[in-house]
């Protein structure tokens, strides 16, 4: 009895907004990768074990107070800089990139924990200062992006270190350092752009020629983005239906079930399935997002704001360099790709919402 009854507790503390876009998320992902996968069924389970032991780590995370976070930011944010230099040293590398630490069959993307590190560090940091409007204040926060943005940047991973920068300058925006900063950084941006190229390496600078011109190497750099063009508009309206997409069936698209999984979807269920898609990722980002501006608490404002925004940013990114509105830079479809590293972080940042939410005041 004693255990059902903290089983019961437990679950009270998911948020029914966030735990419905969820569900809904998973009833998604399990049929698209069922089509795109040719009706495997061991792609299906896989999916399904990705998200039991993603779920169970949400609730275990949702019924952690926040100041459990706050008390761990530093280390967690020291342990992935280690382990993001360690990958430089001694990762595995694969396709000419060193992205992956692990022994024997078992791997993982540091990266990935950087992740939530820095956010966590960051609202740790500013949810401490009296004045962030200082220059400190910006020098300080810059300074804690660079060091993992660097360290994926030189894997190369420049998509992720660009996700992760991202973050960081959200977390910034939201703690209210100064504008001018930004407008600073953009204006470097802009005019570092040229020198930039130079330091680029092939792949990356043919993503971006492909990205504006894909007919430039249409059997070649171009083929993913054409492709996965041709299936976003193959499904029009309504789209061709449950398992008749012909670009996923007839193996025309590249990454069906990972990075381009959009695309098969769009093909089979059209805008009308897009569409509530996107209404269903924005009922978690407008939940998250309710949940920062409700939070009595700087930590838990900073943080829930910072990932509600990042997470908009997978999505947009995933379904942009599908539509070939952007460069193709690998990002997964948040809760909908195959995989379980992702879905691990998405998870355990989805749960930190719900902490957030179930423990609306941390000890200062």
């Amino acid at each position: 009895m004693k255990l059902s009854q903290r089983l019961l507790h437990s679950l009270q503390k998911l948020d029914p907004a966030l735990l419905t876009g969820i569900v809904l998320l998973m009833l998604i992902s399990l049929a698209v990768l069922y089509s795109g996968s040719q009706e495997s069924l061991r792609v299906v389970f896989a999916q399904l074990f990705h998200f039991a032991v993603g779920f169970a780590v949400l609730i275990a995370v949702a019924n952690t107070p926040p100041e459990r976070f706050r008390a761990w930011a530093p280390a967690l944010y020291v342990i992935g800089v280690i382990l993001l230099a360690l990958t430089l040293v001694a990762g595995k590398t694969s396709l000419g990139a060193r992205r992956w630490l692990g022994a024997g069959p078992i791997t993982f993307q540091p990266s990935e924990l950087m992740k939530l590190a820095l956010p966590l560090l960051m609202a740790y940091y500013y949810s401490q200062q009296e004045n962030v409007r200082r220059w400190r204040a910006a020098i300080t926060g810059f300074i804690l992006i660079a060091i993992p943005f660097l360290l994926i940047a030189k894997e190369p991973d420049l998509g992720t270190a660009a996700q992760i920068g991202a973050a960081g300058i959200f977390m910034m925006w939201l703690a209210g350092v100064r504008r001018r900063w930004f407008i600073g950084l953009l204006i470097i941006l802009a005019v570092s752009g040229p020198v930039m190229w130079h330091f680029l390496h092939g792949y990356q600078k043919e993503r971006i020629l492909t990205f504006l011109d894909p007919q430039r190497d249409p059997l070649g750099a171009g083929y993913h983005i054409i492709q996965s063009m041709i299936a976003v508009g193959s499904g029009g309206f309504w789209g061709k239906g449950w398992f008749n997409g012909t670009q996923v069936n007839l193996d025309f698209l590249p990454e069906a079930q990972t990075d381009f999984v959009f695309a098969g979807f769009a093909e089979e269920f059209g805008l009308f399935g897009v569409l509530i898609l996107i209404a269903t990722y924005l009922l978690i980002v407008l939940r998250g997002l309710v949940i920062a501006f409700e939070s009595r608490d700087a930590f838990g404002r900073l943080l829930a704001g910072t990932l509600s925004l990042t997470f908009f940013l997978y999505i947009f990114i995933n379904m942009g360099m599908t539509t070939g509105i952007l460069p193709v830079v690998g990002v997964p479809l948040p809760l909908i790709s195959y995989g379980g590293t992702a879905m691990l972080t998405f998870m355990i940042g989805l749960g930190i919402l719900m902490s957030v939410h179930a423990h609306p005041r941390t000890h200062e």
